[in-house]
C-alpha cells in the first residue's frame, strides 16, 4: 500500500465518515477506527471535540494542508465581510489543486496536488506549480498538452462516482476548465456533511 492510501484510509477510519465518499473506502468494510482499540464504544463528544473534529475532517478533505496554512484560511476568511464559514469554504475551493480534482481531470485531492507539483497544469496559460494557488472566477485552468494523455488522467474524466459542479466549466475534449464563480457551502458537493461553523467556533475560542 502506498503512503499516500495509508493516508487516506486512516483519515477515513479515524474520522469514522467516508469523507471522500470512494468506493475502496475501508470504512466499507470495517466502520470503526483504526488501532487495536479502535472498536470501543465512543462517547458522546464534548462541543469542544465536536469542533475539532469539523475542522479535522474539512482539513483532511483537501489533502495535505498543514495546520498552519489551514488557520491561515481562517484568518483570511475572518477579516472578510460576510458568513466566515461559507467564505472559508470558497476559499479552499479556490485552491488550485481543488479546481483540478473538481475538474475530474485526476481521481483524487492527492493525485491533485502532485499533479500540479509537477507542472501539468497552467493557469491562464501560465505554468503554476503551486497547489495552493488562488485562483480567481474566470481563471482557466487547462492540463499540458504533453499531459492530456496520460492514464491518470484519462481513466479520471471517466469516474462515475462524481460530477463537476455548476461553479468549473469544463470541456474534457480539450482538458480545459473555467472556474466560474467562488461557491457557497451549498455548491460543493462534499459526500459528507461539513460544518464550517463548528471550525470557526474551534478557532474563536
Amino acid at each position: 500500500m502506498s503512503k499516500r492510501h495509508s493516508v487516506k484510509h486512516k483519515i477515513d477510519r479515524r474520522l469514522g465518515e467516508n469523507i471522500w465518499g470512494r468506493p475502496k473506502s475501508p470504512l466499507n468494510i470495517r466502520a470503526y477506527g483504526p488501532g487495536q482499540h479502535g472498536q470501543r464504544r465512543k462517547g458522546k463528544l464534548s462541543d469542544f471535540g465536536l469542533q475539532l473534529r469539523a475542522k479535522q475532517k474539512l482539513k483532511g478533505y483537501y489533502g495535505s494542508i498543514s495546520e498552519k496554512a489551514f488557520h491561515r484560511y481562517y484568518v483570511e476568511a475572518s477579516r472578510q465581510r460576510g458568513d466566515t464559514g461559507e467564505l472559508l469554504v470558497g476559499l479552499l475551493e479556490s485552491r488550485l489543486d481543488a479546481i483540478v480534482y473538481r475538474a475530474k481531470f485526476v481521481p483524487t485531492v492527492f493525485a491533485a496536488r502532485q499533479f500540479v507539483n509537477h507542472g501539468h497544469v497552467t493557469v491562464n496559460g501560465n505554468k503554476v506549480n503551486i497547489a495552493s494557488y488562488s485562483c480567481k472566477p474566470g481563471d482557466v485552468i487547462e492540463v499540458k498538452e504533453r499531459s492530456k494523455q496520460m492514464a491518470l488522467v484519462l481513466e479520471s474524466v471517466h469516474l462515475a462516482e462524481r460530477d463537476v459542479p455548476d461553479y468549473i466549466e469544463v470541456d474534457h475534449n480539450k482538458m480545459v476548465a473555467t472556474y466560474q464563480r467562488t461557491p457557497n457551502l451549498g455548491d460543493v458537493p462534499y459526500p459528507v456533511q461539513m460544518e464550517p461553523s463548528l471550525v470557526i467556533e474551534f478557532y474563536s475560542r
